[in-house]
């Protein structure tokens, strides 16, 4: 009885160690992890954030906390490094940015220089000519009558003058073309510059004969460059001036100029009566040099560069512009806004 009595005493207390084992077994598993938790939660953090700033995603930081420890202070570094990595990485690109804007202008420059060395090349050759021959012949006293002589000059004087617009408008043109002019813009009364330009036109028109409708009673205002529109207003009447013929006994040049509230543009159109232009010239005459009777043009001073000013300078604007034929003439058009849409 004593010997079994002793043995369950044992079994009795082994069991109990055996519980108290497990207990303390199971509450410093639980302790063990709520610890290797508080360390391992915030390296992992840091870790997500190294492995998002390498692959240059700075948007996440480490959450400082009020503890003073290695891991905090790994985290203050690591935040600290992540703003300076931004920082010099944004300014990375936007160096990369004005380095690509530098090469895309130089590229632009180049292109430029090119093309006006082409064009001038090109449309220099005739004048240079004309110029070489009278003066070789005032040389070799071709001519030597007075009368002769001053003619040599005179055409020598003209061709010259004609290689100075032509270089100046070319010029011009480029700078259009490639975005680096400036525009002036401001409100003014469209009506009181036509009438400006019809003005200067006088006497051409009383030569030919040439009878002007136009009502510029209420003025219209449009907000532009006026420079820059008196050109394509020039361009279009000395066109027009140019081409007009005689219908129903009368050499008509009309101009017209209409709001469209919806779209808050005047359009000016500047009509004449005369022959219609080719539907396969209608895109054309939009080009450089490009002229529908090359004899004429040149007699009367024309450069082929005049419409290609208008698409250019239109185009700065992004307004409409173009031409349409009609029963009895040809009308040249373009729109200028007529508030403050226009920010160039």
């Amino acid at each position: 009885m004593p010997v079994a009595s002793i043995h369950e005493s044992v079994k009795i207390s082994n069991n109990f160690l055996y519980l108290i084992g497990g207990f303390t077994i199971i509450v410093g598993g639980i302790v063990v992890s709520i610890i290797s938790r508080r360390f391992t939660t915030p390296i992992l953090e840091l870790n997500n954030i190294a492995k998002k700033m390498s692959k240059l995603d700075f948007s996440h930081k480490y959450n400082i906390t009020d503890i003073d420890d290695e891991i905090n202070n790994l985290g203050k570094s690591i935040n600290t490094m992540s703003d300076k990595l931004e920082r010099t990485i944004r300014q990375l690109r936007n160096t990369n940015i004005e380095l690509e804007k530098d090469i895309e202008e130089k590229s632009q420059i180049d292109e430029m220089r090119k093309q006006f060395i082409q064009d001038v090349s090109h449309e220099l050759k005739t004048p240079i000519a004309l110029i070489q021959g009278y003066a070789e012949g005032l040389i070799e006293n071709v001519n030597k009558d007075e009368e002769s002589r001053n003619f040599y000059s005179e055409v020598i004087l003209d061709e010259a003058n004609k290689m100075d617009k032509l270089v100046k408008q070319l010029l011009e043109l480029m700078k259009l073309e490639y975005g680096k002019r400036q525009f002036n813009n401001k409100r003014f009364d469209i009506q009181e510059l036509i009438t400006e330009v019809i003005r200067k036109s006088t006497v051409m028109l009383e030569e030919k004969q040439i009878e002007v409708e136009f009502d510029n009673k209420v003025p219209i205002y449009v907000y532009a460059d006026d420079f820059y529109v008196e050109q394509v207003v020039t361009n279009y009447f000395t066109n027009a001036i140019k081409h007009v013929k005689e219908v129903n006994k009368k050499k008509i040049i009309r101009i017209t100029n209409t709001i469209n509230k919806e779209k808050n543009v005047v359009r000016i159109k500047i009509f004449n009566t005369g022959e219609n232009i080719d539907e396969e010239k209608l895109t054309r005459i939009w080009n450089r040099f490009y002229k529908i009777d090359e004899s004429r043009n040149r007699q009367e001073g024309g450069t082929g560069i005049g419409l290609s000013l208008v698409k250019a300078i239109m185009n700065n604007y992004n307004q409409d512009y173009g031409v349409i034929n009609h029963e009895n003439g040809v009308e040249f058009y373009f729109e200028l806004s007529s508030e403050q849409l226009c920010k160039i």
